[in-house]
Formats: structure tokens, C-alpha cells, sequence
């Protein structure tokens, strides 16, 4: 379509641009607007509401466009790779690509390859000399897991690399030195959020200490995480961008919806002014009756709870069925030693699922559209498939699920001094609501 003078001399693509841009123009003039608006003007509540929401959408909106670019950008390598490697997967996150040449083992010759580096493998290809159909074919994939890369000095051969991985260890040529600077730094930056985010079992709920009811109030809670929940911590409900926000009670420290903080009273430890607290700590601290609460069902057993005492815990990317895969905190608790729970995480206060594990086959031979580390849980017409995030991971769960399965309670793969697995919770900001 042409640009008219109608359209402003815009094309179709820039009028498409419209929508993207408009949201973070609303935030600018929400702000300016509230610096000019006094402190007192009946408005100014109704504005900040406004800002917050229009603030989280465009924080989703930017979320969602980066999301949606690295899942086209998967689906071409995988295009790229004949349809053959599993690679389109949420929890795959595109990294660095390009040309490279592999030096023989024999120092004879240097051999035309193809890299693709993502936040958990390398695929180290060869070219396909072909017109059409696949570019590439994947020759090895390597774990980022146990990775090292470092440079090398090769007489014959100027700006030479290593990279060594449980798989293969490789040694690479590029063209200049800059170029040799740019891979090594892609890896070694891969290589260590890799590990930021996959220490093994380590405390990831780090076991909340509460305040107790005699101190409410008067001492500073710790709080919660944002992301080590996906339900209000009182109502149950689960959280999205727009309408069910996460605030945070000042007396209790518990992750809640607004409409469970829809209470304010005098914290004594904030020289006693007016904070926004939970229903719960509201009825505490103004001497009102709580509602009887009604008797917990079998997922309503929060997380850290389960995972303080567990025999094994942490996170799987799970999928059922032809449902997409999801991220889960997977608990399989001492006190009911057969059961599998599934959270969306370590602190939700209830489980989306739970599987008893007895009478189910366990199945962990790898299948060709099978990421690395994956294992299958399967009943009648019931399939559970679970990736893990590496391989000792994976068999540590194994051990303990076939031992559960034949009816016997499983031993514990708890260290004495950590509760979990790691988890990437990050810490929360305030709320400014």
C-alpha cells in the first residue's frame, strides 16, 4: 500500500506502529500531568491508579513483543534445521549465530561450520550445500551445562577459541580478533546466568520467617517475592498484568490482590503511619473477628510449606497431553511420600495439580522430538512429560519417583542445609500503590 495524502504520507506499516507507541505516550503524559496536579486534588488517586495500570501494560506489552520476536526467531532456525530439532520450546532463549571454521584434529585443514547459541545448548552444525530445504544439519548439541571456553594459540591458524562441553570439545577459527572477542564473550555471559539460574539445591523458598502475631505491626516484615507466586496469597486467585496486580501487605510481608489490601492502618515500626495491609492483618491489628475460614482442600497446601520438609523439590517445565509446556515448582513432600504437586511457584499458597505417583510407568528413553533431560510419567490414557534442567537433575527426580510408583516411600535428596532446588526469583520492588 502506498502512502497518501489522506494517511498522513504514512505507509500501512507506520500506521501499524500506532497501537505499540501509543502506551508508552500515555505513561509520559500520566506523569507530566502528575507533577502538575497538586497533592490534595481529588483526582490524584484516580491518576496514579491510572498511571500504575497503563505503567504495567506497557512493562507486558514490551515483555510480550521480545517474547514473540525470540519464538519467530526459533521457528526460523528450526526452519533452518529441516524440522528436525526440537528446539521451539518456551524455556529456549535465542543467543548468538554465525559463521565458524572447525580446525581438524590433525591441524591439516580448517572445515566450514555453523553455530547457533542459545541460553542452554550450542548446535554445532554443518552447511547444506543445497537450493532448498534445510541450511544446515546439526552435527552435535552441546549443554551449556559444564561449558568452558578459552583462547587458544595456534601457529598455523590466528584467532583460534576452545569450547568444551560434556559432549565435544571443540576448536574454532573466526576471522578477526574482534569477532574472537564477541563469541567468547556471548559464551562466558551464557555460561555464567546459565549457572546463576541453575545452582542445584539450593534454598529457593529460604524459609519465610514470619512475624509473629504478638510482633505485627510493630517489626518489619520480609517480604515476599513477586515472582515466587502466581495466586494472591489470601483469596487464592491468580495474578495477571492488568486487573489482579501484586501488592504487597506492610504488616505481613504476604504477596496480595488489591482487593486483599484494600485496608490501611498504623504500623507502629514506620513511626505509626497509615499502611496498606492484608484483610487478614487488618482484623488483627483493629480487633475485628475473623471469618471462619473453611477446611483446606487437597491443593490448598502452600508450597513452602510442603517444600521445607520434602523429599525432593524444584522446578521442571512439565506438559500434558497437547497442552503448551509450562514452568512448575514440583514437590513431592515427606508426609504424603506418593504424591507429585505441582505449583506455578515455591511460595503459592495452592497447587494447580497434584499426580499420585503409584501404578504409573516411568519412561526416560529419549524420543526424537524430546528435549535433552526429559522424562514421561504415563497411566492409561494419562501422559506427564517433564524436562528438566540437566541430566543429574533429571535422575535425581527418577531415583525417587520409581521407588514411588512400586508403593514405597522414596528417600529424602534434601541436603541437611537447603530445601530446594534454585529458583530465578528476583528481588521485588515496591509497590507504589
Amino acid at each position: 500500500m502506498g502512502s497518501q495524502e489522506a494517511c498522513g504520507s504514512l505507509t500501512l506499516q507506520h500506521h501499524m506502529l500506532e497501537p505499540v507507541q501509543r502506551v508508552p505516550r500515555y505513561e509520559m503524559l500520566l506523569k507530566d500531568y502528575l507533577k502538575k496536579l497538586p497533592q490534595d486534588d481529588p483526582d490524584r488517586r484516580d491518576a496514579e491508579k491510572s498511571l500504575d495500570i497503563i505503567a504495567m501494560a506497557a512493562t507486558h506489552s514490551n515483555s510480550a513483543i521480545r517474547k514473540s520476536e525470540n519464538l519467530k526467531k526459533l521457528l526460523e532456525i528450526y526452519e533452518m534445521l529441516g524440522e528436525e530439532e526440537d528446539i521451539v520450546n518456551a524455556s529456549n532463549e535465542f543467543i548468538k549465530e554465525g559463521h565458524i571454521l572447525k580446525l581438524a584434529a590433525r591441524n591439516t585443514s580448517a572445515m566450514e561450520r555453523y553455530l547457533f547459541l542459545f541460553n542452554n545448548m550450542l548446535l554445532y552444525c554443518v552447511p547444506k550445500f543445497s537450493l532448498g530445504g534445510a541450511k544446515y544439519t546439526v552435527r552435535t548439541r552441546i549443554g551449556i551445562e559444564g561449558m568452558k571456553v578459552l583462547e587458544t594459540i595456534n601457529e598455523d591458524y590466528p584467532h583460534t577459541f576452545q569450547v568444551s562441553g560434556k559432549e565435544r570439545t571443540l576448536e574454532l577459527q573466526v576471522s578477526s580478533e574482534q569477532d574472537k572477542d564477541n563469541w567468547i564473550k556471548a559464551f562466558k555471559e551464557t555460561i555464567e546466568i546459565f549457572h546463576q539460574k541453575n545452582e542445584t539445591f539450593k534454598s529457593a523458598s529460604k524459609d519465610v520467617e514470619e512475624v509473629s502475631t504478638a510482633e505485627l505491626g510493630k517489626r518489619a516484615p520480609r517480604w515476599i517475592r513477586d515472582k515466587e507466586v502466581t495466586m494472591c496469597m489470601k483469596c487464592k486467585e491468580p495474578f495477571n498484568a492488568l486487573t489482579r496486580r501484586r501488592h504487597h501487605c506492610r504488616a505481613c510481608g504476604y504477596v496480595v490482590c488489591w482487593k486483599c489490601s484494600d485496608n490501611k492502618v498504623a504500623l507502629e515500626y514506620d513511626s505509626n503511619k497509615i499502611n496498606k495491609v492484608c484483610k487478614d492483618c487488618y482484623s488483627i491489628l483493629t480487633g475485628e473477628e475473623k471469618a471462619e475460614g473453611k477446611k483446606k482442600g487437597i491443593l490448598e497446601i502452600e508450597a513452602a510449606q510442603f517444600s521445607g520438609s520434602s523429599i525432593i523439590c524444584g522446578f521442571l517445565q512439565h506438559c500434558e497431553k497437547n497442552k503448551p509446556w509450562g514452568k512448575v515448582w514440583c514437590v513431592i513432600p515427606e508426609k504424603e511420600a506418593l504424591v507429585l504437586y505441582l505449583y506455578g511457584a515455591p511460595q503459592d499458597v495452592k497447587a494447580q495439580s497434584s499426580i499420585p505417583l503409584l501404578g504409573y510407568s516411568v519412561e526416560d528413553s529419549p524420543r526424537p522430538a524430546d528435549p535433552p533431560a526429559s522424562f514421561r510419567l504415563s497411566q492409561s490414557k494419562s501422559v506427564h512429560s517433564f524436562v528438566a534442567e540437566s541430566e543429574e537433575l533429571k535422575q535425581r527426580w527418577l531415583k525417587v519417583i520409581r521407588v514411588a510408583v512400586t508403593g514405597e516411600v522414596p528417600e529424602s535428596q534434601m541436603p541437611n542445609d537447603a530445601t530446594a532446588s534454585a529458583t530465578d526469583a528476583q528481588e521485588t520492588s515496591s509497590d507504589s500503590t
